[in-house]
């Protein structure tokens, strides 16, 4: 077991998930039979492995910038928890394809040449501070999803839970990694605060467009509009969705830092909760 060393930087755990087990194998809207939800999470994991991917190599792009040994450490266990987080989604999502999700040409050879050219487009500094805005959106929902005990009593399939507990806590053990690489490579306020601000405006036009086209594609959902109308009403107005712009809008504060937001209680709640003694992971550790 790995958690985050004495000077602050984490390191990633060798972990594997079930989605192989009787109990995950087929029951398709997995989140409280909402079919809404389950969409928004299936569609939420299929990009994570290609979106991580993309962060890797923007830490990479200016790896030779970096000359603070702990930023280096911290930069290396970064890349070590996104790497894992984007192989254990990637057997999740073939889980959810096989129960009709469309999610699979998220993350296709395609998919990837796409990527390269939009990361080629850009200078190594917004694709960095593209990644930095990215983790506050991860770290925002980490946070909803760990302190929530509405969120956490959503019934779903046992190992799902395992799986977004697990990953919400990494999100918050590293919440500050990219942050600071892109201020250690010269990353300029103006530039961390004009990325977000694109981020931020296309947020919900893009999240209300995939949630819509997956669920046109699913016969179900198409032949029960009244139903997807009343669950799309109480994902929005629900605990994931309700007050997240002002959450994420912090983020444009001139001189913000992430770690402005106080989760180290949080984290090392679940830190126990998942591999402490008894905890609730530690037999899925390799």
């Amino acid at each position: 077991m790995a958690v985050l060393t004495p000077t602050g930087y984490p390191k990633a755990r060798r972990i594997s998930f079930r989605f192989d087990q009787p109990e995950s194998a087929d029951r398709k809207y997995f989140v409280d039979g909402d079919m809404v939800f389950s969409h928004f999470v299936a569609g939420l994991s299929g990009s994570f492995p290609p979106g991580e991917e993309s962060f890797i190599r923007s830490v990479r792009r200016i790896a030779d910038r970096i000359t603070d040994p702990t930023l280096k450490k911290r930069i290396a266990g970064f890349v070590g928890q996104e790497a894992t987080h984007g192989n254990e989604h990637r057997k999740l999502n073939e889980k959810l394809v096989e129960l009709g999700y469309p999610i699979g040409w998220l993350d296709t050879e395609d998919q990837l040449r796409r990527m390269l050219r939009i990361e080629g487009a850009v200078s190594e500094m917004v694709h960095l501070a593209m990644t930095a805005a990215a983790e506050h959106y991860t770290a925002v929902l980490a946070e909803r999803v760990l302190t929530s005990d509405e969120i956490q009593s959503i019934p779903a399939e046992p190992e799902f839970w395992n799986l977004l507990n697990w990953h919400a806590m990494e999100e918050l053990e590293h919440k500050s990694v990219a942050f600071d690489a892109f201020r250690a490579a010269g990353g300029t306020e103006g530039t961390r605060i004009a990325v977000m601000a694109a981020m931020y405006a296309i947020t919900l036009p893009l999240t209300y467009g995939a949630l819509a086209v997956s669920l046109a594609r699913d016969p179900i959902a198409r032949r029960r509009p009244l139903r997807v109308a009343r669950e799309a009403y109480s994902l929005f107005r629900g605990p994931i969705f309700r007050g997240l712009l002002p959450q994420l809008a912090q983020y444009m504060r001139p001189g913000f830092h992430p770690d402005d937001i106080d989760t180290d209680q949080l984290l090392s709640h679940w830190q126990t909760e998942l591999f402490g003694e008894n905890g609730v992971l530690v037999d899925h550790l390799k």
